[in-house]
């Protein structure tokens, strides 16, 4: 095997470690995504140069190479459950509430300070 074919392997195994962990999460995305993955895989180890060398020879490869299948079920335990943030902070009426008393204010702090320099 050639530095190139260990290229391509150690590529096609990254890409089989990634269909896994989407098989894993168990979701419908993740199994749709360890799919492609997996094929994505199985592709890229057919493409090593040694492979198409021997195909442009005429030769076919010795040992042909096992598609890999993705785990039928998630190999993982359930998932722990979130925690509910609430709590934390004011509820958003009153940080509304809040903008607006400041605005009002401002808005008569500027209205009175115009009263005392008029321009005409």
């Amino acid at each position: 095997m050639t530095k190139a074919d260990h290229a391509v392997e150690r590529g096609a195994e990254r890409l089989q470690e990634l269909s896994n962990r989407a098989a894993a999460r168990g979701d419908g995305v993740g199994e749709w995504l360890a799919e492609g993955l997996a094929n994505d895989a199985a592709f890229l180890r057919k493409l090593k140069p040694s492979l198409i060398a021997a195909r442009v020879r005429g030769e076919t490869p010795g040992n042909p190479i096992p598609e890999p299948s993705a785990p039928s079920s998630p190999q993982l335990g359930p998932r722990p459950k979130k925690r509910k943030r609430g709590g934390k902070g004011p509820p958003p009426i009153v940080v509304v509430g809040a903008a607006l008393v400041a605005g009002v204010l401002l808005a008569k702090v500027l209205d009175w300070r115009g009263h005392a320099h008029p321009r005409d």
